[in-house]
This record gives C-alpha cells, structure tokens and sequence, in this order.
C-alpha cells in the first residue's frame, strides 16, 4: 500500500519542478496557460503539417439575425452575468452541501449553469478563441481564450422548483436535463432552437413523484445518472437500498427495472444505518463491464450486479459478438459447475437480449448495432456480486502472494470508475480526505441465484414491459480466489468464472492532507478527464487536486520483468483557503477539451463568480523503478531516454544521380527536359524539404521536454550531491561510534579475563548423572535423614526397655510367669530383625555422612 501526501510549494514561487505537471494559484477573471506543451502533449484533433493542430469545429446554435440582435463574445470569466450576480451579494446555496451545478455539452458547444437565486437554468454559447497576444502578453501561441455568447439564454421551468437544487446533468444527445434536488427529481425537455426572446419556457416533469416524494416517504436520493447507452434511461440508487432504471421515454412514474439489494452485512456493523450504499458507476467497454454496475457502500465494500441493460439501447454489435465468442469458448469449459450454470445462463441472456446472435441466416458485419430486447430468466435472479475482495500483490521470495488489506478511514462519500486500456480502475473517495485506488483483478462474469423468480411486468400482448427481483449475495462461502498475476502464462481456460467476484489489486491510498476545516466546508467529490484517461480530478473544500496514476498493472506491465510502476501524483491546481477558514467553496465542475487538445476546468464557486483553469499538457518523465540485479545492459540501454530521433541523426538519404553526358544536352522547355526536372526536384523535395521539415518540427516540438529532460538531470546530480554532503557529514560521527564500540569490545574482554582468573574457574562442572545423585543427597540431607535418625532413637530407647524388663534380677519369683516356646521364638525373630535393620540404617547413616563430608570437601 502507498500513503501520499499532496506536495507543498516548498520555494514559495509557486512555479512547479521541471518534472511536475502544472500547478499554480488560483487565478480568476483571466484563462492561463499553467505550462508550455511539451513532448507528450495530447490533442483530440488531427496533427497537420507544420507542428500546428487543425482546430475542431465548434459552433453555437443557430441564430436568426433578423429576430435577434447580433451575438457578441466575451470571455467566459468576464461574463457581465456571472459579475452582477456576484455585485448583488446573495449568498446563492449553502457551501457546505456538495453537489455540480454545471455541466456541458460537447457536441453543441453549450454550457449549462443553474442559478439558485432566479431558480432557472442559464444555457451559454461557448466558443475558443485566439488568445489576445495586448490582453494576455504571457499566453502562449498555443493557448485558447474559451468565449461566451452575449445576452445568454435563460431556459425557465413550467412548473415551480422550491427544493434546493443539487445537481444537474445532461443525457447522451443533450436534449433532456436532469435537475436534482434534496426531495425530487425534474426533468427538463430542452431545445436546440433559439427563440425571439432570451427566455424561453422549458417542458419539465417530476420522476417518480409517488417514489421519492420527501414529506412523505422519507427516501433519500442518493445519486442519480443518466446510463451511458441510452438517451431516455435514467438510473437512481435511493436509501432503501433500491436501485432503479426508469425510461422516460415510455414511464416517468414507474421503474422499468427495480433490484433489491441485499447485500451479507459485516459483523463489525452494529446499526443498519451503518451500512447503506452510496454510489454506484457503470462500467466501461470491456467485455462484461459494459452491462455491470458498480455499487459502493459505506463500509467501502464494492458490489456489482451483472448483468443490466435498458430496454431498447443501442450496443456495438463487435463487441456482443466478443462477449459470445469468449462465454462459448471459456465459460462452458470450466470445471466448477456454477461457473457452467451461470455460463449457461449467460449465453441464454445474450440470445435473448440480442436475438440477432441467434439467428444464423443474418449476415455477418450487416448491421453496426444491436438493440437490447427485454428479457429475464424465469427462474433466476441477479447476484449482488460481493463483496469485493481487496488485495495486494506482495512480492518477495520470487513468489507473489495475496494478502488482505484494509482501506481508508472514515465513510464512503464518492465513487469514480475509470476504464483504461486493459485496466479497470475504481476510485473511492472517504470522508477523510483519502482516495482508495484500486484495479480489478479479473474479468467479470454474469451471476444469478438459481431459485428466486424475478417479478415481470407484462403488457396486453404478452411483452415484458418492467422487471423487479431481489438481488442477494451468494449463500455459499466462496473461497480465495486464485490471483493470476499480470504477465504470468496462465492459460486463459484456467482464468474462466469459477463462480466468484473478481478481486480489487490494491494500487494506492492518496492522502491528499486536507485539514479538519477543508473536509468539514464540502464533501469530496471526484471527476474525470475528458483527454487523459489516466488522471482524474477531486474537488474539496480547499480546492480542486489532479490526480494522475504513473502505473497501470496490466496496461503497462512488460512481460518477465520484475517492474514496480511509479505511485499515483497528487498535483493542486487551485487552492480557494487562503486563510484556516475556506471561506468560498466550489459547487460547480466541468473538464473540456479546447482545440490544442489540453483541458479547461471551468468551476463556479459560492459567490456566483466563474473560474477557468487552462491544464495542459505536462512532459514529465515517466519513471519506472527496476530490479538491478536482473537488468542487462541491453536493458539499461534501452531505458535511457532519447534526446533526439535517430533519424534525425543519420540525415537525409543520398539521392543516386546517375552518371549520364546526356542531361548537358537537354533544354528545359522541352519535355523530356521538364519531365527530368521535374523527376528530380521531387527527389529533392522528398529527401532534404521534408528532413528540413521533421528536424524544424522536432526542434520546435521538443523545446520543453528537452528543458525538462536537462532539469531532472541536474535535479538528480543536486540530489547526489546533497547526499554525498549528508555522508560526509556523518562520517564523524560513525568514527566515534566505531572507537566507542571498540572500547567497550576491549573493556568485555578485560572482564572475561578477570572472570576466567577465578579459583573456581578450573573445576570441572558436574555431569547431568552427578547433579541428579546431588539433588537427591540434599532431599535425604533435608528429610529422610532426620526421619532415620528418630526411628533409631526410637528402636534403641525400646531395646532397652526390653532388656531391662527381661532381666532375671528385677523379676521376683512371685510375679514370674511361664512363656511358651512359640511366643519366645517370635520374641527373638523380632529381636533378630531389629538388630538386622538397626546395622542396615546405621550403614546407610555412615555412607551418607561419609559422602556429605566429601562432597564439603
């Protein structure tokens, strides 16, 4: 696990390091450019001739000139709107809910903005623009002034909005808008038509009114997001652990889909309220993903439910067709009976959704699209996949093993899923202040419960019309899963379901350092990047920070290498806490590509006033850390960064004029004269114009990553040579410590000697035999001993009672009694065993003393 904090401007200039991406102060009422464009700039536009980028087209609506005055531009960040509005000093929403209320529109160059005060939706024509070399002198020629057309439009609900208004959203083709407040849900039908007038009266309706109904019903609604693949489906998670999928289309009031979940709740959870979801994500275009949701609770635990798709979206037909081919080749072969089961299932599902799958006298390639049919097994339903189970990939002893691993601290606040390259990427955002990056660590696979039927709603012809099931975690306990890890030979038969959720892989826990006061003004809210797949952007209280992940562990891991990929950056790029207290917070959001291929973020902060950030692109050298024990030279070779093309290098091609006497003789207006000319000024044209042209481009392009390349050369000498200095500065210091440790070596040695000087150091030590005969001469000494010595005491003091009484001159002749024979041989037995016993203790008595005084001796 990696623990980051966000870097501090350590010299106070605000200027980054030559191999940092771009961060800067904020800025506001003028665009600026944060770093020049470098090597690994990005453009989603084509690359033309001359190292210049061919501009997209970006247009507002059309607008009738006759019925309206003619539009004038200005600089978003210099509206005359957003400057009155913040003149009029209302506090426009409270800072400390979070929430975006802006969003884009990026095929109609359109940016949609609510305002709290007038309780409508601003629409605003956007346009780039040259920057102004007299207004902005430090604008590079590269930079892009992002314009807004004057008067705006304002676009007024028919029917009156009184709840705060937390987010709005656009669908797929920008036609519906989705107003979210704290107890309703709104949708806006918008229009691309210009009207006379600057404000015009929009068609809204409520969804789900008898639902989410707040004085009533008591839902909360958690998040709410227009699914990718559909233009009229709209997606709703509610606290009652419901996730629905309306088509507005058909239903404004009723789902079309309804899961239940019904997720294994942890022991550590004491309360129900502990545990609830908070966001979900759809997945990404890569196999399964495409019809999976992401569902995060608060615990941080993730779930998935695959497979979901709306009623009557449009899916790329390839990729169905990929999904087929790999469920039928690996899916069917596996050797868990579940995996075949819901393998089964699966496929039954695609034939159904996608009958064209089907249907074998259907051509190949003759259609680009499927439109997904209504279905769902009778006798099954979804599995919450879940929970995930996080792991780490732990190297050591050449061996990887799977160890488990806890998350951030606090409650679950926001969730991002990122789809890159091979990779699938889910971000977790926690109260506090931590972002926990993890990646997928397998494939994901449809599941159902075989037994609980789903409930269907039918039409009057029999068609499926809206589904509801409740969706529960597998009763079964699922063992590890077996961890492949990326660049191993495992076959992919071996990789197939085997009838469990696929891990998370650990990749970081960010801590930005945000503090008690930062976290407390505004929740942390997370956004992606419209160019760069690989960075993402999070918007807190103190700001907004770039987050940009260095390493992707199947995307960019090289086979039989043993490479360990670069931490995520954090990078802050606008910082609002001057002071302790923020002061102003930001509740709007939108990340845009301008026509050099770089991003704007345009935020808006609490006093109704505009923000715009240019981000560009940064040259920063990718570092990659290798285990130099196993690294050739070939390796090492390749690893060093190249300064300049080896094409460049090794110049033009020679041109081969052949040695002919005949071009003397031709004459340039005739036409084997031109037809030569011309062959030969193409060769030259072809050789030396375009080498003069690549060398001119790669000058021109190449500037900055070279500065850049020769800024972290001398940073890493500056680093080597501040540690040489720190060395030489504990040289002494490890002298002493050494002359220390040998004295006090010298000082035991001397007292080893004096011990080994002893008197008693030269008697040999007793054996084991010796010291058991010794331990139990001390329990007779302790004892036994003193036990013999009373019973001899004893046995002499009656001796001699019975001598005495047996004696012929103390017995009278009166009392004189006759004794039988038996009686006397028992007498004198007795006596013969006493005196036997009394020799036998005496022995022993004098061998114990003997042996006491021998071993004082």
């Amino acid at each position: 696990m990696t623990r980051i904090a966000a870097p501090d401007d350590d010299d106070g200039s605000g200027s980054p390091p030559p191999s940092t991406p771009p961060t800067s102060a904020a800025v506001k009422r003028d665009a600026f450019p944060l770093v020049s464009p470098g090597k690994h700039s990005v453009s989603s536009s084509a690359y033309e001739g001359g190292g210049r980028y061919a501009p997209f087209p970006c247009t507002p609506p059309s607008v009738d000139s006759a019925k309206r005055s003619p539009l004038q531009w200005v600089p978003l960040d210099k509206h005359p709107f957003f400057s009155s509005t913040q003149s009029s000093g209302k506090s426009p929403r409270d800072s400390r809910r979070s929430g975006n209320l802006l969003t884009w529109d990026a095929t109609s160059s359109l940016l949609y903005a609510w305002d709290p005060v007038a309780r409508c939706v601003l629409r605003l024509s956007l346009r780039f623009g040259d920057a102004d070399p007299r207004s902005s002198p430090s604008s590079s020629p590269s930079s892009a002034v992002l314009e807004a057309a004057i008067p705006p439009e304002v676009l007024m609900s028919d029917i009156q909005m009184e709840s705060v208004v937390d987010q709005i959203s656009l669908n797929v083709d920008g036609s519906l808008l989705l107003v979210v407040g704290s107890d309703s849900l709104r949708v806006m039908y918008l229009s691309k038509k210009t009207s006379p007038t600057d404000q015009r009266s929009c068609r809204t309706a409520s969804v789900a009114s008898q639902i989410f109904s707040g004085k009533n019903s008591g839902l909360q609604t958690l998040q709410a997001s227009w699914h990718p693949y559909s233009r009229s489906h709209l997606a709703v998670l509610s606290s009652d652990s419901v996730f629905r999928l309306f088509d507005l289309s058909s239903d404004v009031e009723q789902p079309e889909q309804e899961y239940y979940l019904q997720p294994a709740e942890p022991v550590r959870c004491k309360k129900a309220a502990s545990f609830c979801p908070v966001a979900f994500s759809f997945g990404g275009q890569h196999l399964w993903d495409t019809f999976s949701i992401f569902i995060v609770f608060s615990d941080g635990s993730v779930y998935i439910l695959c497979p979901v798709v709306p009623f009557g979206s449009i899916c790329r037909r390839t990729h169905i067709e990929e999904i087929y081919e790999d469920i039928n080749m690996f899916g069917l072969n596996s050797s868990d009976l579940k995996a075949v089961s819901n393998s089964r299932l699966a496929i039954d599902w695609l034939e159904a959704t996608f009958p064209e799958l089907a249907d074998q006298s259907a051509e190949g390639g003759s259609t680009l699209v499927s439109t997904a049919h209504p279905y769902a097994p009778i006798n099954a339903s979804l599995s919450l996949q879940g929970p995930l189970t996080k792991v780490y990939l732990h190297e050591g002893n050449n061996k990887s093993e799977l160890k488990s691993i806890a998350g951030g601290e606090g409650r679950v606040i926001d969730f991002l899923y990122r789809s890159i390259g091979k990779d699938s990427i889910l971000v977790i955002a926690w109260s506090s202040g931590q972002l926990q990056i993890d990646a997928l660590a397998d494939e994901v696979q449809p599941q159902w419960n075989v037994g609980p039927s789903p409930r269907l709603h039918l039409d009057s012809y029999g068609h499926i019309k809206g589904v509801a099931m409740i969706c529960d975690t597998s009763s079964e306990e699922i063992p590890m899963p077996k961890f492949c890890p990326p660049g191993s030979n495992t076959s992919m038969a071996d990789r197939a379901n085997l009838g469990h959720p696929p891990p998370l892989l650990r990749l970081a826990i960010v801590d930005l350092a945000l503090s008690k006061n930062v976290l407390e003004s505004c929740l942390l809210s997370l956004f992606p990047d419209p160019l760069l797949d690989q960075t993402f952007y999070c918007l807190h209280g103190g700001g907004i920070d770039l987050i940009a992940l260095q390493f992707l562990p199947f995307t960019n891991l090289i086979p039989d290498t043993d490479m360990i990929g670069k931490p995520p950056s954090v990078y802050p790029i606008l910082n609002t806490c001057s002071t302790e207290s923020c002061s102003s917070v930001l509740f709007g959001f939108v990340a845009i590509a301008d026509l050099y291929g770089h991003s704007l973020i345009l935020s808006l902060s609490t006093s109704y006033e505009f923000i715009v950030l240019e981000v560009k692109a940064w040259n920063e050298l990718l570092h990659l850390h290798y285990d130099n024990d196993k690294r050739s030279a070939v390796d090492v070779e390749a690893s060093l960064p190249e300064v300049i093309s080896k094409d460049l290098l090794t110049g033009p091609k020679a041109i081969a004029i052949p040695s002919s006497t005949t071009l003397r003789s031709l004459t340039g207006d005739s036409i084997e004269g031109r037809s030569t000319l011309h062959h030969y000024i193409k060769l030259f044209r072809e050789n030396y114009v375009e080498y003069a042209h690549k060398v001119y481009v790669e000058l021109k392009e190449h500037a900055g990553y070279l500065q850049t390349f020769l800024n972290d050369q001398n940073k890493r000498l500056r680093e080597a040579k501040q540690s040489i200095l720190n060395i030489e500065a504990k040289e002494a210091d490890i002298r002493n410590r050494i002359d220390r440790s040998f004295k006090v070596y010298e000082l035991l040695d001397q007292r080893l000697q004096n011990f080994r000087n002893l008197p008693a150091t030269n008697k040999k030590p007793l054996s084991r035999a010796e010291r058991e005969f010794k331990a139990e001469l001390d329990r007779f000494a302790d004892v036994e001993l003193d036990a013999l010595h009373s019973a001899i005491q004893a046995l002499n003091a009656r001796l001699k009672r019975f001598y005495q009484s047996s004696s012929p001159a103390s017995v009278t002749p009166r009392s004189r009694k006759n004794v039988s024979n038996t009686q006397l041989s028992q007498i004198k037995s007795s006596l013969e065993m006493l005196s036997l016993l009394n020799k036998e203790n005496s022995k022993k008595v004098k061998l114990i003393e003997h042996e006491l005084k021998s071993h004082e001796k």
